[in-house]
């Protein structure tokens, strides 16, 4: 890790209103609704790659709602787990957008999505072994370098295993924050999405999880297909949190104290209301745990 990094992870905190409040996913249906209500939230998160345009009308919400709210940047097409070399243009623009709107906190995945010159939309996953974790390595640390600051990476939802992985998913994370200096993003529907499909304990696979290095969570819904044998859980980001997850998510801050929130939700979009009351549920179970925590330590 470079002496820059070091620096900022070590002194580094986050601003308090994305901090203390959950967030929710920035869409532009919601745009105007938001500008007019000013909803009470932590923070806004939005995808890199939907901002990578010189203007036009989504940098003009964005611009207009970053005057009032906190935001975070969750990029979904650097494919830092891929072999080749990154996009260097791709990042370049990545790293313009950061620079113009200086959001808390910079994310991407644990996955890859590019070969050769074709992006595929999907993010794939990757084996664990030490030669795929040398070259996620070195992304992380290029993309960082590239942005001057420290990024997080999200563990990842996955729906088969590679027969040549010699590393088991948490050990390999685990390595790469030692590496590169990088925070994680806990996606807690991933956790119970991967658990599920593989016929793991969601709850022993957080007690592997590198929680002194989680920086933000993600909480979204998932769909279950049926039809597969035997059925999969599919993280599709367009259901209501699951009451599992929320589960989850309580004990995944029991075992590492409050962190940062959003609602992550990227398909069939409800009301604004219907994901602001998931935020206060989140906001609750958050405020649930910091009270039990306080009493124990009395």
């Amino acid at each position: 890790m470079n002496t820059y990094l070091k620096q900022q992870t070590e002194g580094s905190s986050l601003p308090s209103g994305f901090a203390q409040r959950t967030g929710i996913s920035l869409k532009p249906s919601y745009y105007e609704q938001i500008l007019q209500e000013r909803p009470e939230v932590g923070f806004f998160e939005i995808h890199a790659e939907n901002y990578l345009s010189p203007g036009g009308p989504a940098h003009y919400y964005l611009e207009r709602i970053r005057e009032h709210y906190e935001l975070t940047v969750h990029g979904v097409g650097l494919s830092l787990g891929g072999e080749e070399p990154l996009n260097l243009e791709h990042l370049e623009r990545v790293a313009q957008l950061v620079e113009r709107v200086q959001p808390a906190v910079f994310s991407e995945h644990l996955a890859w999505s590019t070969h050769q010159q074709n992006f595929l939309n999907d993010l794939l996953p990757v084996p664990y072994t030490e030669v795929r974790l040398a070259v996620l390595c070195e992304h992380v640390d290029q993309v960082q370098s590239h942005l001057q600051r420290q990024i997080l990476i999200e563990n990842p939802s996955t729906y088969f295993e590679f027969n040549s992985s010699a590393m088991s998913e948490t050990d390999f994370i685990s390595e790469l924050v030692k590496r590169t200096g990088c925070g994680l993003l806990l996606d807690v529907n991933n956790v119970e999405v991967s658990c599920f499909n593989h016929q793991r304990s969601a709850a022993e696979y957080l007690r592997q999880f590198p929680m002194q290095a989680v920086r933000q969570i993600h909480l979204a819904g998932y769909t279950l297909d049926e039809g597969a044998q035997p059925r999969l859980k599919i993280d599709s980001h367009d259901q209501a949190v699951a009451h599992e997850v929320w589960q989850l998510y309580q004990h995944a801050l029991e075992l590492i104290g409050d962190c940062p929130t959003l609602i992550e939700r990227d398909g069939n979009f409800p009301e604004l209301s219907t994901l602001l009351q998931e935020a206060a549920q989140a906001n609750q179970i958050r405020h649930l745990v910091k009270e039990i925590d306080h009493a124990a330590a009395i």
